[in-house]
This record gives C-alpha cells, sequence and structure tokens, in this order.
C-alpha cells in the first residue's frame, strides 16, 4: 500500500525553507482558515529597534498562503497589501489569523490579521492587517523535496 503524498499547504509547507528560517510556527492548516506564529528575533529589528514591515508582511502572507492552498493546484498571491497598526519588538509572539472571505473561480480575497499577545486587560493586540489576493493556477504542486 502507497502512502498518500500530502497536497496543498502540506505539500507547500514542507518545502517552505523562507518560512522555516524565519521560524514560523503553524497552528491550524484548514481550507479557507491558518494560524501562524512567530517570535520576533534581534535580527528582525530595523534601526528604530522595531520589527522589520517586511518580516511581518512575510508572516502574514505565509497564513495567507495556507489557507488558500488546498488542492493539487498551486494557488499564488495576485496581490496583497498591508496595513501596520502597532510596533512591536525582540521577544514579541507575534500570530498571523488568516480567513478566506470570498472565493470566485480560480480567484479569492483573505483577510489576515497580526496580534500580539497582550497584558491582563488587552488579551491580544492587533499590529497589522492584511489583505491578499489569490489566483489559482494550473501548475501541479511540485513533488520533489528540498533539505
Amino acid at each position: 500500500m502507497t502512502e498518500a503524498l500530502p497536497v496543498g499547504s502540506q505539500a507547500m509547507m514542507l518545502r517552505d525553507r523562507a518560512s522555516a528560517s524565519l521560524g514560523m510556527i503553524v497552528h491550524r492548516n484548514e481550507p479557507g482558515h491558518a494560524v501562524v506564529s512567530m517570535v520576533v528575533r534581534d535580527d528582525m529589528l530595523n534601526g528604530f529597534d522595531v520589527t522589520h514591515g517586511g518580516f511581518i508582511f512575510a508572516l502574514a502572507d505565509t497564513a495567507f498562503a495556507i489557507a488558500c492552498n488546498d488542492s493539487h493546484h498551486v494557488t499564488l498571491a495576485a496581490g496583497a497589501d498591508i496595513i501596520f497598526l502597532k510596533p512591536t519588538t525582540s521577544g514579541q509572539n507575534l500570530t498571523a489569523t488568516a480567513l478566506l472571505r470570498v472565493k470566485s473561480g480560480r480567484s479569492g480575497i483573505y483577510d489576515v490579521r497580526v496580534s500580539v499577545a497582550g497584558n491582563a486587560v488587552d488579551n491580544d493586540v492587533t499590529v497589522a492587517e492584511f489583505r491578499g489576493r489569490s489566483r489559482t493556477t494550473n501548475l501541479p504542486v511540485p513533488t520533489r523535496n528540498h533539505l
């Protein structure tokens, strides 16, 4: 009996060297819904000692990619925008929660909320909002693994 190969976002994440190098952890991986976290490291800070926006974008983009890849075909970003609301810094654990808003044919729109654990008053604080637009291609999910 042959074991089924992973498809969609599971197959993608097995080969995602960028997300792995940033220490991202996938907590939820469902069609249209993903939760990914990352602890901000010192080497992710800009000259003002706050998290470089590119790393926050990368976290949101990974959650978006997981939420929109649920088939045997590759779904890619057609575009994305991010709004940064609050600064973060080293040692903070950021969580990106992606949700499908609408899907029509091969196109989709997903919203991703990036938050950081708050204090006793605030459960968690939104630090960025990301909107991604997806497009499903005719490309098959690659089958080769990278070490």
